[in-house]
């Protein structure tokens, strides 16, 4: 069925996969463009019902006429998927796009046998319910085109920011990678520090959810920087000082910069040592 909207195929059909496929139908782009290829027949069944994509169960036969592919599985599996598709890769030369954690551009063209057009993203669990924060890499064979197209797609599940050095995308997975983590384990000791200060759990689950829902609204439709929020809803002598002078104390700022640095190292070491597979 012809369709106004370049072909995509998805390699690997997962959470991460069918975030990009719903938010590009939203964004009214045509199932009918849109094809995965995933091994598992129960998933496949899930995505066509879901969605009313194309899906098949091999990697080459989903990259037929396909503009650009997108890589989507797991990076253990992505040398022997790469080295699968490689040779049809480089005859049709879509734009490639990895959402593969911790696998540098490099080794994906390595892996492929060509230096094909690569764009290197880090997406964020937030991404499944489209409000992930992404950040972007080029390889130098990416064109104004492949960019765009990059942007298109990846917008689908939240907010995109594109880095000059591709090693700035360890930082982003320390940040907004890993970030959702960290914001979670606040809430959780929030909601057991309301447990504990006498509140039925329910009550304290539901509070600590808003509340983190309202901040982060907050800072989003504010041009404010969080300090300014911050010092915006801290009276003097207040509850909130008081509190907040707990965290100082403990050296709240200090212990997020350690916890981010020791994220950025680990994904260093995950980088080096996917680059080192044959």
């Amino acid at each position: 069925m012809p369709t106004s909207k370049p072909s995509i195929a998805f390699i690997g059909g997962g959470n991460m996969a069918s975030s990009l496929i719903a938010g590009l139908i939203a964004d009214g782009y045509p199932p009918a463009a849109l094809c995965v290829a995933e091994p598992d027949a129960t998933r496949r069944e899930d995505l066509r019902a879901r969605f009313g994509v194309r899906t098949v169960a091999d990697n080459r036969e989903a990259l037929a006429g396909a503009a650009t592919l997108v890589l989507c599985v797991k990076p253990q599996l992505a040398p022997a998927v790469c080295r699968e598709i490689g040779n049809l890769v480089c005859q049709l030369g879509p734009l490639v796009i990895s959402i593969m954690a911790g696998v540098p551009e490099a080794a994906i063209q390595r892996w492929l046998g060509s230096p094909v057009p690569v764009v290197r993203s880090m997406p964020n669990t937030p991404a499944m319910v489209q409000t992930g924060a992404i950040g972007l890499h080029a390889s130098p064979e990416v064109g104004d085109d492949g960019r765009n197209r990059a942007e298109t797609i990846l917008r689908a599940a939240g907010l995109t920011r594109w880095v000059d050095d591709e090693a700035q995308i360890d930082a982003v997975t320390a940040i907004s990678g890993s970030g959702p983590a960290y914001f979670l384990l606040f809430m959780e000791a929030l909601e057991q520090a309301g447990i504990d200060l006498g509140l039925d759990a329910e009550t304290a689950r539901l509070l600590t959810i808003q509340t983190a829902l309202g901040a982060a609204r907050m800072a989003v439709e504010s041009d404010a920087p969080p300090a300014e929020l911050r010092a915006q809803v801290t009276s003097p002598g207040g509850t909130t000082e008081r509190a907040l002078a707990v965290f100082t104390e403990a050296g709240l700022s200090e212990l997020v910069g350690r916890a981010a640095r020791a994220a950025r190292e680990r994904a260093v070491e995950i980088s080096k040592t996917l680059m080192e597979q044959s």
